[in-house]
């Protein structure tokens, strides 16, 4: 039996640079969290235990000025900015690079075209409603942007007025592709010949190469093993789809949260087999996966 660990699991760059962040800041004394630092349960429990205290939108409205507030990878809106302003909080904006550029064109995007009443913009996020980064996509228009996963959701978009839409970081290129091509085909849609709209629709492909390549990577990783153990955290949209995936690829893979959910059975398939392979989210630690490696090789 042979275990093989994905070299491209693990933390994505953002995510990577938010860790560092509060390990780093950690050393300086008392730091909170605005939500889980990553969408993991195990790692947020190990961060916790090395003193990283998680708080909500209530929490951060009653902190005692000059505290120490992280901002994780996903963003925040720019109403997150101005109570830590107004409360006298310290912002330690550990923003995804990837996401801070995206908040900005959007922006750059709601403050070009709203005050054009005679086309009045419309901004489409293709996102998860909800989801961390996409709340502060929407901050950037003034919570003014539309939220769709899917073309079966167009019926809630006017189209008399110009489209411009953007994309969460971490959807997938295929998703997006398929949105653009069915706003396209829709049959109110005013551009291409004879449309009435000079600007019927501007799409921007804003979904981080990085994490979409991995779907790739994935599969091919999981069709080279005969069992598969795909590690995320419950709470990880990413960590999903990124599983489905694996299973299109493997149909022998299953999801795995700790090292404690590796049961007795499980435990002797993967030792049967001759090939077992271990990946993860991009929200996934890469000391979670070594650690259920090792329950593998040292069980009894």
């Amino acid at each position: 039996m042979s275990i093989t660990i994905d070299e491209h699991s693990g933390f994505c760059f953002g995510v990577t640079r938010a860790i560092k962040a509060v390990e780093g800041e950690l050393a300086n004394g008392s730091l909170y969290c605005l939500g889980d630092i990553v969408h993991n349960g195990q790692e947020v429990a190990r961060l916790d235990a090395l003193g990283l205290q998680t708080i909500d939108y209530d929490d951060l409205r009653t902190l005692p000025s000059h505290s120490r507030v992280l901002l994780r990878a996903h963003g925040e809106p720019p109403s997150t900015y101005w109570i830590a302003e107004q409360r006298g909080i310290r912002i330690i904006d550990a923003t995804c690079p990837v996401v801070k550029k995206l908040q900005d064109r959007i922006r750059a995007c709601y403050e070009a075209h709203k005050n054009n009443e005679n086309l009045p913009p419309q901004i489409v996020i293709y996102g998860k409603p909800g989801h961390a980064e996409v709340i502060g996509l929407q901050g950037q228009t003034n919570d003014t942007a539309l939220v769709i996963e899917s073309a079966e959701q167009l019926d809630r978009l006017d189209f008399t007025r110009p489209i411009y839409l953007f994309s969460q970081t971490t959807k997938s290129i295929d998703g997006f592709n398929s949105l653009v091509n069915a706003i396209k085909t829709h049959p109110s849609f005013q551009g291409g010949d004879g449309g009435r709209l000079p600007i019927a629709l501007e799409a921007h492909d804003t979904i981080c190469r990085n994490v979409a390549n991995r779907v790739a990577q994935l599969q091919d990783f999981a069709r080279s093993n005969d069992i598969v153990l795909f590690v995320g955290g419950t709470k990880s949209s990413n960590a999903r789809v990124l599983y489905n995936h694996c299973v299109e690829a493997n149909p022998n893979t299953f999801f795995i949260s700790s090292a404690e959910e590796m049961s007795e059975e499980l435990i002797k398939q993967c030792r049967a087999a001759e090939h077992v392979g271990i990946c993860g989210a991009t929200s996934t630690p890469l000391w979670l996966m070594e650690k259920i490696r090792d329950s593998i090789s040292s069980a009894p």
